[in-house]
């Protein structure tokens, strides 16, 4: 199929969902217990690179970045990094993003205050460079040679210049306001913009070579929290934790649509390949799984469990969702049931 999302597929995505148990006892799905547990660990930004073909972990309060085959569900770890022996709930510590970057890692690390530079084929870090306050996100800027690091805590973006060789350390030249945010982070290399939220109704385009906020857009959320984006098709996706996501138009900030389902939403994956979206929520102890159609209609093709405390998800490129379970220091993969039916 071409990608669009149709009747017949909603109505068969539906049906499969009335069919599923109200309540199992472990989610549906691969789990992957971690090196370094128990205790739990506190997962924030689980992401997927396509470029290492493995499943990027930031293992929080374990101080260890893990990195986990789509496949055969391997781990292998990178450790150095800052974190705590004791896990009482939340990721305030240790690794907490990361992204790919030519072949090497980027990391932030809320324990150490630092963005370290991780080389995966040596499992180790080649370089550590101080922030100016606690960081959050981190995104690689390939056409500029920069890497953004989001800081919740000073209401800032902090970028840095970058050749991308582990023998030059990344160096700070420049820091962005995000007043009442920032709240997550994604890049749009093809429009030179990234997008960010305040916590609080609203997202924020920024032109990146002007380093400043040249746009903003009513999302009406009161909590403000996932962000991914689909380049291709120019769509941008906004999650709510009190249990929204939309869907809204990159050409002029126009929102298309929007979805109610679950609650609890942080972290979200979208996979381009399928046009899904994913999004695991603590509230509802689910993972959501949404179709995007072809004019930005959003709908629902499923409601699986997921663990109680889960918060984040990730897309592969090989039909599955990625599902953080911080209590249990596991990450589940989740096989998209309708990845056969729909996509582009």
């Amino acid at each position: 199929m071409d990608g669009r999302l149709n009747m017949h597929t909603v109505t068969r995505a539906m049906m499969s969902l009335l069919a599923l148990p109200a309540c199992l006892a472990t989610p549906a799905g691969d789990p992957v217990r971690l090196p370094q547990t128990p205790p739990g660990i506190g997962f924030d930004d689980l992401r997927y690179s396509a470029a290492l073909k493995k499943v990027l972990v930031p293992a929080g309060r374990a101080g260890a970045l893990d990195l986990i085959d789509p496949d055969t569900l391997e781990v292998t770890s990178i450790l150095g990094f800052g974190g705590d022996a004791t896990f009482a709930g939340g990721h305030d510590d240790g690794p907490t993003s990361t992204d790919e970057a030519g072949g090497l890692i980027l990391v932030t690390d809320r324990t150490a205050g630092q963005l370290v530079v991780a080389d995966p084929q040596k499992r180790s870090i080649v370089a550590r460079v101080p922030l100016r306050g606690s960081p959050d996100y981190v995104r690689f800027v390939a056409a500029l040679h920069e890497i953004w690091v989001t800081e919740p805590g000073a209401e800032q973006i902090e970028i840095f210049s970058w050749s991308g060789t582990p023998e030059e350390p990344p160096v700070a030249v420049a820091t962005i306001p995000v007043a009442n945010g920032p709240e997550s982070l994604v890049i749009d290399e093809t429009a030179g913009r990234a997008y960010s939220h305040r916590w609080q109704r609203s997202t924020v385009a920024i032109d990146m070579k002007g380093r400043q906020i040249v746009e903003e857009w009513a999302t009406g959320c009161a909590a403000s929290r996932g962000i991914e984006i689909d380049a291709k098709r120019r769509f941008l996706f906004v999650a709510c934790s009190e249990g929204t996501v939309s869907v809204f138009d990159l050409k002029d900030g126009h929102r298309l649509s929007t979805m109610a389902a679950g609650a609890g939403f942080d972290v979200i994956g979208y996979s381009v390949g399928l046009g899904h979206l994913y999004l695991a929520g603590s509230s509802c102890a689910c993972l959501i799984v949404a179709g995007v159609s072809d004019v930005g209609a959003i709908g629902l093709l499923g409601r699986r469990p997921a663990p109680s405390g889960t918060h984040c998800a990730a897309a592969d490129d090989r039909g599955s969702a990625w599902v953080c379970d911080p209590d249990s220091g596991r990450i589940w993969r989740v096989r998209d049931p309708h990845a056969s039916s729909v996509g582009h």
